[in-house]
């Protein structure tokens, strides 16, 4: 027999009673049922119930055992009483009688509980990962992100695609946040970076000819946390083609997306229909360039019905240039309780309020209700109650100023009115693909002109396009949203020297710097560059919404707390005199 098992703890079923066995695994718990031990045996796979009575020779060493001690037990595999089945596990029908036991190893009293459904903090569940990991939910988590990545890779093979390596370290890159940087030991005063994704590689894999590339990349970004962002390290699904346009790549990669989300979706619809929205009404409609469309709620512009109203905040503010009145309809919101809630809402959120109007029943008919119904009279609420569309028992509510200063706070709103409406579809994943995001942005309080997305990107019309006001230059870059979650961000790459010379001067880099920080894939653009283009997807992420989890920590197997600090491992931590004086570097202490 093997040193340690002959099945696994989910292996055994009626076909084995009466055979001897051998199994390792944790004590999971212990009951005692007067003079009868029974233990719960888990493994990887799954669990068995063994047990001995007070006249088994090794009853005394059974009742030594605690939780979470690792033991292998040799015993007979015997059928349950039919009463006492349970048809929860796959070895419900049997129990194994103990014969012998060894401690493999034995187990300090436990900082948290591997059995049960106890709350610990997350300091503490990060400290003791390895023990945290051992339970149901995270073993469920993180072999649910093995199988996806398994699937993605298949699918991508599939597809026609080849898997590729490109390097770990390498140089610093305009990539929108902060790079990590790797003193060199060899080059004094010099830095490598760690890359915060395999942008400039990929697209040199196209120049290299190789057409169709894919990697499960690791990406490194020193980011502030948010709960759906590592802020050290990510893994995304890389992939770049060559001879391609921007609808090339959503139809290569919608099979492999969409085929993940019905495998792993646990029965939830998987929309088929991936509408494309620009970025300007994906704004203006959801607030936001990561709409949840689960929700039905669309905003609109309602400013004409409020110009010259007698409602004087948003007709004053109306008189001023690039601002608007925006709605945000809620079917079924009719009410002054639920209007007064949202009020409170954009109070927190920093606003002074948040307009509303409802509409009720009264003497056979209708009647528009709220403090902003009374301002502007009847003939311009009935004009905004007939533009959205609504009826009796609905409401609607109203931002206004400049988009920017409050589409934010809408886009939020509008995301709280569908959750506690009920409009917002549950066990359901809807896609969306963001298109024509603006290449440049201006800085608010400089001035300067700096590029919005990725400076990588080809700009819609070329050469010609960047002659012109550089904020009214789209780019061919786009995004793909999934219930509230950016999943993907691709383009199609600026291949041409010229045109990205160009580019780059619109947002401040002269020739000579884009040649410094750029020059390997300026040179190669040179040689004959095909066009190109593709995007990447977020592993952590799709599992997150997979496995229904709020918090991206719940779906990595080791990560850093919100503070970037590995509480099990003690990084990051002080380097030794002997390590800065081998890489020429001193640390100044902060004041």
């Amino acid at each position: 027999m093997h040193a340690f098992r002959s099945h696994t703890c989910a292996e055994l079923n009626k076909t084995h009673v009466g055979q001897t066995v051998r199994l390792s695994g944790w004590v999971h718990r212990v009951r005692d049922h007067g003079g009868v031990l029974f233990i719960d045996l888990r493994d990887h796979y799954g669990l068995t119930q063994v047990l001995a009575d007070s006249d088994s020779p090794v009853f005394a060493g059974v009742e030594k055992l605690r939780s979470e001690w690792c033991v292998r037990i040799d015993g007979v595999v015997k059928a349950r009483d039919e009463s006492l089945v349970n048809p929860k596990l796959p070895t419900g029908e049997i129990e194994v009688y103990i014969r012998d036991i060894e401690v493999l190893g034995a187990a300090q009293e436990l900082p948290l509980m591997v059995f049960g459904d106890q709350d610990y903090p997350e300091e503490t569940r990060l400290r003791y990962r390895y023990l945290d990991l051992r339970r149901e939910e995270m073993q469920r988590n993180i072999t649910l992100r093995s199988d996806v990545v398994a699937s993605l890779r298949r699918r991508m093979w599939d597809a026609r695609f080849r898997e590729y390596q490109t390097p770990i370290i390498t140089a610093s890159s305009p990539e929108g946040a902060r790079d990590f940087l790797v003193p060199s030991r060899l080059h004094p005063g010099k830095f490598y970076a760690l890359p915060q994704a395999p942008q400039q590689f990929k697209q040199l894999i196209m120049v290299s000819g190789f057409d169709k590339y894919f990697q499960i990349a690791p990406c490194f970004r020193d980011e502030d946390p948010r709960a759906d962002r590592s802020p050290t390290d990510f893994y995304q699904l890389d992939m770049e083609m060559s001879f391609v346009t921007q609808q090339d790549v959503f139809d290569t990669i919608q099979p492999v997306m969409q085929g993940v989300f019905e495998e792993f979706g646990g029965g939830r619809k998987v929309d088929a229909e991936w509408p494309q929205i620009s970025f300007a009404d994906a704004m203006r409609w959801y607030g936001t360039d990561k709409p949840d469309l689960r929700n039905p709620i669309r905003m609109q512009d309602v400013s004409e019905h409020f110009r010259g109203s007698g409602f004087a905040i948003f007709a004053r503010l109306l008189e001023q240039d690039g601002t608007e009145i925006r709605a945000i309809p809620a079917p079924t919101g009719g009410s002054r309780k639920f209007c007064d809630r949202m009020n409170s809402f954009a109070q927190k959120e920093g606003l002074p309020g948040m307009g509303y109007i409802f509409w009720r029943e009264k003497d056979g008919g209708m009647e528009a209700a709220g403090p902003l119904a009374k301002n502007i009279g009847p003939e311009r609420t009935e004009a905004i109650r007939q533009q959205l569309d609504l009826g009796v028992g609905d409401a609607a509510f109203f931002l206004g100023g400049k988009p920017q200063a409050f589409e934010t706070v809408a886009g939020k709103a509008r995301n709280v009115i569908g959750e506690e409406l009920g409009l917002t579809e549950k066990d359901r994943f809807a896609f969306c693909w963001i298109v024509d995001f603006p290449m440049y942005e201006k800085d608010a309080e400089t001035g300067k002109i700096d590029f919005s997305h990725n400076p990588f990107s080809m700009p819609q019309g070329g050469m010609a396009a960047l002659e012109g006001d550089p904020l009214e230059v789209l780019g061919y870059q786009y995004d793909l949203a999934c219930n509230g979650y950016e999943l993907v961000s691709g383009a199609i790459r600026n291949h041409q020297p010229d045109i990205m010379f160009k580019a780059f001067a619109l947002a401040g880099y002269s020739e000579d710097q884009v040649r410094a920080r750029f020059g390997g894939m300026v040179n190669a653009f040179r040689y004959g560059a095909p066009p190109h283009g593709g995007c990447a997807a977020g592993i952590d992420r799709m599992v997150m919404l997979l496995a229904d989890e709020a918090n991206i920590r719940e779906v990595i197997m080791f990560p850093m707390n919100q503070r970037a600090e590995d509480l099990m491992m003690g990084a990051p931590s002080v380097p030794t005199n002997d390590q800065l004086r081998e890489l020429s570097l001193r640390v100044i202490p902060q004041e």
